[in-house]
């Protein structure tokens, strides 16, 4: 196949679980495959010279940026498709693809990712975000260390670039750990976010993301007090990751034994967050509150929303949360009802994780 003129670019360090996968995936549709090794102990720069176009080595300085820009700067297009290694590309629209880039010049595009999760009881399911993840390098650029974002190379710091919707599905797998990895890398990352609050100074989306990490590692009253320094820098609440910040402190509230702070905070941003995840966490929050008739009508709501399908499973958790109301309320009929929705949503998504990356 000829190259489509885009480059895949993708920094590595001992991936050699997935990388193959990976880039086996990508090869079929004629990218241009860039891999930039940072000092990796394993097979990984071995197997990535059998898939790519070239390989390359950076001594890694704790900055994934650094390192994606580094990368991106020794491929062949300017435009860029940054791929991480545990991220298999399921299907790709490569004329519609070349459509857009030609379409809107000025944009970044956003890859819609379903992560696999593991669960504490062994079961696995998924979620999904949509990510920035294609840009023309020379007007954009990847900035800060960690939780790396695209920014336009005219613009500030703070500069958030608007994407369109990729055609392209990737399943990523770096979220499936076992506790004590991502307890490591959840560490990692609070060490380089740290690290970033003494040159950068406190800014809405640093705090949100450090937020995010000491609530995963189960330290509570750090995380509110970011979640809660995030706010009060007075973010745009249309962007995803505030809905997440938001969602993230009623979650930490709840576990600090404050389901009525969790409330307040979730109705008191309710007319700025209209998104399915956020109604979602809304109606659990009621429930945390002891309000379970105002729960269903929100979790019912939450199964009818345009962009329902970006609750992953937590769809599966909003349904079995609506047939147990529905059956403690006596209403059996509309709790079967939902019941087989709750079996096709269920079957949907184990065929959708089912694939092992062979």
């Amino acid at each position: 196949m000829s190259k489509l003129p885009i480059s895949v670019c993708i920094i590595a360090r001992d991936e050699e679980a997935h990388i193959e996968n990976c880039l086996r995936r990508i090869q079929p549709y004629g990218f241009e495959i860039i891999v930039t090794d940072t000092g990796s102990a394993d097979r990984t720069r071995e197997i990535a010279a059998r898939y790519a176009d070239r390989v390359l080595d950076y001594p890694w300085t704790d900055d994934f940026s650094a390192a994606r820009n580094f990368c991106a700067a020794h491929a062949s297009y300017p435009h860029i498709l940054a791929i991480d290694c545990d991220e298999y590309m399921e299907a790709c629209d490569t004329t519609r693809l070349l459509q857009m880039m030609k379409q809107y010049p000025r944009l970044t595009g956003a890859l819609e990712i379903r992560s696999v999760v593991n669960h504490p009881d062994g079961l696995t399911g998924c979620v999904k975000d949509v990510v920035p993840r294609f840009y023309d390098r020379k007007r954009f650029r990847y900035r800060q260390p960690v939780h790396e974002q695209l920014v336009p190379h005219a613009c500030g710091a703070s500069a958030a670039a608007r994407s369109f919707l990729l055609p392209i599905s990737v399943v990523h797998h770096g979220y499936a750990l076992p506790a004590d990895r991502m307890r490591a890398k959840q560490e990692r990352n609070l060490r380089l976010l740290y690290r970033m609050l003494e040159p950068e100074g406190e800014n809405a989306y640093l705090c949100f993301q450090i937020g995010q990490s000491e609530l995963v590692l189960g330290h509570c009253r750090e995380a509110i007090r970011y979640y809660e320094r995030g706010l009060a820098c007075g973010p745009d609440c249309t962007l995803a990751y505030v809905h997440s910040m938001i969602e993230g402190l009623a979650k930490a509230y709840v576990m600090a034994d404050r389901e009525k702070d969790a409330l307040a905070l979730m109705e008191q941003y309710e007319p700025h967050c209209n998104s399915a995840r956020y109604v979602f966490y809304h109606a659990n929050v009621l429930m945390d509150n002891d309000e379970p008739l105002k729960a269903l009508v929100k979790y019912v709501k939450a199964t009818m929303m345009p962009d329902t399908d970006m609750l992953g499973e937590e769809l599966l958790y909003c349904y079995q949360h609506i047939i147990e109301l529905y059956r403690r309320f006596g209403a059996d009929e509309l709790a079967a009802v939902f019941h087989k929705k709750y079996e096709e949503c269920r079957t949907g998504q184990l065929q959708g994780i089912s694939g092992d990356g062979s």
